[in-house]
């Protein structure tokens, strides 16, 4: 998590604030986690199809609409209520030119519009809908919900493919829940 990082606040007040991006992110909403993805020719890897279920929370809470609690890098998740992810927004800065060839990011369109999804609806979906590989040029932003099925295959091609990806959500959580970070 680089939140805590002062060139990563600063690029994610400078996102809340943009006028572009003002009807995507309300200017209440707060930056909640900031994850940096990076491909090169030294680290080449894949992700399968999936969603972004988890996010980051500050202590664990007794509820039973809380589920897959984990701990990753020191912070702690929780996979909330599908309804609370379907209104997340994750903002994604290419740092890099990224299309097919360097490992983009490859996407189910309209799939986040069907809430949480087992193995075999992301596999329906898929074929119904096919997918699609985001090309975004270097600087641009990918804008996207955690319930979007999303993969990301190894690049074909010797390149250094960074993205920043930023989630903003509101700033207060139900059920109890605090997030981990936030500004």
């Amino acid at each position: 998590m680089w939140l805590t990082e002062s060139w990563c606040r600063e690029v994610a007040i400078y996102l809340r604030q943009h006028p572009a991006l003002a009807q995507i992110v309300p200017p209440t909403w707060v930056a909640v986690q900031c994850t940096l993805f990076e491909k090169s020719p030294r680290r080449n890897w894949l992700v399968s199809m999936h969603q972004d279920l988890s996010i980051p929370v500050k202590e664990r809470v007794s509820n039973s609409a809380l589920s897959g609690w984990s701990c990753k890098d020191g912070v702690l998740f929780v996979q909330p209520p599908p309804r609370l992810l379907e209104s997340l927004v994750a903002l994604r800065v290419h740092l890099d030119d990224c299309g097919p060839q360097t490992g983009g990011l490859r996407i189910v369109p309209g799939s986040h519009r069907f809430g949480r999804l087992d193995g075999t609806q992301a596999a329906a979906l898929r074929d119904e809908y096919g997918e699609v590989t985001a090309t975004v040029r270097r600087g641009g932003i990918l804008a996207m919900r955690p319930l979007l099925l999303h993969a990301s295959s190894k690049a074909t091609v010797p390149s250094l493919r960074r993205v920043l990806h930023f989630v903003f959500g509101p700033p207060s959580l139900p059920l109890g829940l605090v997030w981990a970070n936030s500004l």
